[in-house]
């Protein structure tokens, strides 16, 4: 097992960090600024700079192997850098989700048309998707559960459902969601659903609200959306009628790296800031460095990240070699164990900031609210343990 970059993948990781340096970081007060003074949901003027800044730099579409020409394994060095800023870095060089995950659907399922009209847009920077999936009247957990109807009806197929925590449909750049429903409730249970494009203006799509996290509205938004005898061409649908629930797992393996690595990355990001603010910060007549429950906080996280990485690192390397299905315990348990160890630093190096460490002058609050959001999204822990368990037991014939 061998997680040394290539050439390629070490060019690319040493132009992201200078364009971090040189470009996003110093771009952080300026989004902050620009979002506090304006609607929260519009999209501040720095973000299309950065993203010309970064698509001259050859910095785009980094996630997609088939573009990059990056494996998944050298994608996540990638990724974790740019979850340093995970506000502004991904969407800067068009690798933020939930894009990422819908143009990988759209690559591997979608058809010619629907990669002309979509999927090409999507890969330009020119708009932005949202994946409808989660629901508020059932435990989304289970995908089974999903209420929306698909019905086939003619030449067309109409929607009717209620969807919540749609990420990314506050944006006015979101153009298209891709909602999975329920085209048959008599089938085996796996084969219930199939999913489809609907066009954000298409009659009947309502959105009604924009759900906080942690009392934070996100640029993009995370979305309460009713669809209501929303009619689109049967063309929409994405793959065949049944295979919803399989278009839907395959864009988890890739898509958790991601997600886990840009975890990663921002619990460096919080322990730089714990060590430098316990250098500078003298209490009792000397550093917070000088402490002894200050430097086991410190030690502690270097361990857990060191950890959460090389399992991460390991699935990646597992996906490249056996696909998704080759890595299914390793993709279940570093969805637990990345975003746990993400907020478990940030809140240690919340603890050492103190009062600064809650408030908005360090990054630290809204990327501990991320952080913990991360354990819910995508599948709760409780989810993940449970398939992580029962692959376990498998192998030993349970």
């Amino acid at each position: 097992m061998d997680f040394e970059l290539s050439p390629k993948a070490r060019e690319y990781q040493e132009r992201l960090l200078a364009f971090m340096d040189e470009h996003v970081y110093p771009a952080e007060s300026v989004y902050a600024g620009w979002r506090a003074a304006h609607d929260p949901h519009a999209l501040p003027p720095v973000v299309e700079e950065l993203k010309t800044a970064a698509r001259s730099r050859g910095l785009w579409n980094l996630f997609l192997p088939d573009v990059s020409g990056l494996t998944n394994l050298e994608y996540a060095s990638l990724a974790e850098i740019t979850g340093r800023s995970h506000e502004l870095a991904p969407e800067a060089v068009n690798c933020a989700a939930p894009d990422t995950g819908n143009m990988e659907v759209l690559h591997m399922f979608g058809t010619p048309a629907q990669q002309k009209e979509w999927l090409e847009p999507l890969l330009a920077g020119e708009i932005r998707s949202a994946f409808a999936m989660t629901e508020p009247a059932v435990a989304s957990s289970d995908a089974t559960n999903i209420t929306t109807s698909i019905v086939r009806d003619g030449d067309a197929y109409v929607v009717n459902g209620r969807k919540w925590f749609i990420t990314g449909a506050a944006d006015e750049r979101c153009k298209i969601f891709i909602v999975m429903g329920k085209t048959d409730p008599d089938a085996p249970a796996h084969r219930q659903q199939s999913q489809v494009l609907v066009p954000r203006d298409t009659p009947g799509v309502t959105v009604l609200r924009h759900l906080p996290i942690f009392g934070y509205q996100d640029q993009h938004g995370h979305s309460e959306i009713v669809f209501e005898d929303v009619r689109v061409p049967a063309a929409n649908l994405i793959g065949e009628e049944g295979g919803g629930f399989a278009v839907a797992q395959a864009r988890l393996g890739p898509g958790r790296i991601h997600h886990c690595m840009r975890a990663i990355g921002m619990a460096e990001r919080a322990l730089e800031l714990m060590c430098k603010r316990a250098a500078e910060r003298v209490a009792f007549g000397g550093p917070l460095a000088a402490q002894g429950v200050v430097q086991q906080q410190i030690a502690e996280s270097r361990m857990a990240i060191e950890q959460a990485r090389l399992l991460t690192l390991k699935t990646a390397w597992l996906i490249d070699r056996h696909g998704a299905k080759g890595a299914r315990t390793e993709i279940a348990a570093i969805k637990v164990v990345a975003p746990r160890v993400a907020a478990e630093v940030i809140d240690r190096a919340i603890q050492v900031h103190g009062g600064a460490g809650v408030s908005a002058d360090t990054p630290l609050a809204a990327m501990y609210a991320w952080a913990r959001a991360m354990r819910i999204f995508d599948g709760p822990d409780e989810v993940h343990v449970r398939t992580v368990a029962r692959q376990e037991l498998r192998r030993h014939g349970a």
